[in-house]
């Protein structure tokens, strides 16, 4: 423990002990500790931050104090805020020598990883006991006045006691809406536009803070775990703190596959998922920046908020940022065409990133008709699927619906494109959510009447579906099963194009 005075008693150990105890320094290239680097004595003690990525990253904070160094290791990074503290554990005191260090320590190695110089320079100590310090920072990126305090043990917390050195700083938000794109059957034209594929996956909003990941679907709900593969994503970014959107997606050679991804959508088994991951691994399609180092981005133009994107050089095994098109999207047209990919989306290059909000800003054209619809009942199977779910009815509400008063029209049955132990596993679903009376009303027209034979449920479930054309009743053409969605909530489901 840091001590206010260093003496020590006879039976105290000695200096570094521990620390030579738990290393084998034929194996490691860490400095033994057996003498002070040459050169002059600073006026002023130094420290240093090193970002070590051992086996779960985290930043080390190292103190000069009577021969050695104080020690500690903070998961999340030093706080740039007063807002929130964050842990520190304290380790054992490390050698001088360890302020310039820098390497490879080998698998088999305690504290095994890479070990880079994250910030140095000197501080100024105001107190010192056995539970509790406070220094001033001065580094390049560490300034300011700080406290370390103990909590239980070998836990302490390190709380910034200055304003933020930047006066905008503010911590990372916990939760951002995506903003969504109007469809359309005709692409705009003209100057001012930017194009992307439409990518045939999840959408994700990926938080990175002290190095730590976050996702969360469209509806907001928490589904990092399922994706481990991303947890490297937060080592690549170290101590940066950002708001990614994009898209979760399984590649089947150069294309997408929704189908893929569906397998992964609903898994909850830890076994289950590490072997997803391996046989269906996951990509994270970065398409737009909402947050960077403690400000929003969101208020800037798209243009220089793709700009800044770049920038970051985000790729990696689990994570890409796929190039944009400026113009008037005719080589993003001809990709998707060519590849067979879903669509495109078109975003004014000046439109500030608008969450929550659907925005005819950002436009989507889908090459193929498919969309999200509600399983408001199933008619029972026939010859092969006696006893199981033939077909879902389906529907969608109107434009304007609202949770508990929308209106849910009637589009049609899909009976094709499910596989046995998708059936089986929508039936799970269905069961509970049974009701006596239809929750379908009939289309305007008289047309597109629910079935008398059906099973009705709550409309609850949403699905995607795969068709050829609306009817000029409001139904839809030889529809296939996609697979299911949890992340919209159903009454936003609208019919998205119309005559």
């Amino acid at each position: 423990m840091p001590r206010a005075r260093r003496s020590r008693p006879d039976d105290a150990p000695a200096p570094l002990e521990e620390y030579r105890a738990k290393r084998d320094f034929e194996a490691t290239p860490e400095p033994t500790g057996a003498a002070e680097p040459p050169g002059t004595a600073p006026k002023r003690a130094r420290f240093v931050v090193q970002e070590h990525h051992a086996r779960a990253l985290h930043w080390d904070l190292r103190l000069e104090h009577d021969g050695v160094l104080l020690s500690w290791a903070v998961p999340k990074g030093i706080p740039s805020t007063p807002q929130r503290n964050h842990l520190a554990v304290h380790t054992e005191d490390h050698p001088l020598e360890y302020l310039d260090f820098e390497g490879e320590i080998p698998d088999g190695n305690y504290g095994a990883g890479t070990m880079r110089v994250w910030d140095r320079g000197e501080y100024e100590l105001h107190e010192l006991r056995d539970d509790k310090v406070v220094a001033t920072f001065h580094g390049e990126r560490v300034r300011g006045r700080y406290a370390l305090f103990q909590t239980h043990d070998r836990n302490w917390m390190i709380h910034r006691m200055d304003p933020p050195s930047d006066p905008g700083r503010a911590p990372v938000p916990s939760e951002v809406r995506p903003m969504l794109a109007t469809p359309t059957p005709n692409p705009p034209t003209g100057p001012g536009w930017a194009w992307e594929m439409k990518w045939d996956g999840i959408r994700a909003l990926t938080t990175i803070d002290g190095g730590r990941v976050r996702i969360a679907n469209r509806g907001g709900r928490d589904i990092t775990h399922r994706y481990p593969e991303l947890r490297a994503l937060g080592e690549a970014l170290g101590s940066i703190e950002a708001v990614l959107d994009g898209e979760l997606v399984i590649f089947d050679g150069a294309r997408p596959d929704f189908q893929l991804i569906q397998r992964r959508m609903h898994v909850d088994a830890d076994r289950e998922i590490r072997r997803l991951a391996t046989e269906l691994p996951a990509v994270f399609v970065i398409f737009d920046l909402l947050w960077l180092d403690g400000h929003s981005t969101m208020p800037l133009p798209y243009a220089e908020r793709r700009r800044i994107l770049l920038d970051l050089g985000l790729s990696g095994a689990a994570w890409q940022t796929p190039p944009h098109e400026v113009g008037d999207g005719a080589a993003t047209m001809e990709v998707t065409e060519r590849f067979g990919l879903e669509g495109v989306v078109a975003k004014r290059l000046d439109s500030p990133y608008e969450p929550g909000r659907r925005s005819r800003a950002w436009m989507k054209w889908k090459r193929l008709l498919r969309q999200e619809f509600v399983v408001g009942g199933w008619m029972p199977g026939t010859a092969g699927r006696t006893g199981q779910v033939g077909s879902l009815l389906v529907g969608y509400y109107d434009e304007a619906g609202e949770p508990g008063g929308a209106t849910l029209n009637y589009a049609g049955r899909v009976g094709t494109g499910f596989t046995q132990a998708e059936l089986a596993r929508l039936e799970s679903e269905l069961a509970p959510l049974r009701r006596d009376s239809s929750p379908f009303a009939s289309h305007p027209g008289g047309r597109g009447n629910v079935p008398k034979a059906a099973v009705f449920v709550e409309p609850r479930l949403v699905v995607e579906v795969r068709f050829t054309e609306w009817t000029s009743g409001g139904s839809i053409r030889q529809p296939a099963y996609m697979g299911e969605r949890d992340d919209k909530p159903p009454t936003e489901v609208v019919r998205e194009l119309r005559p």
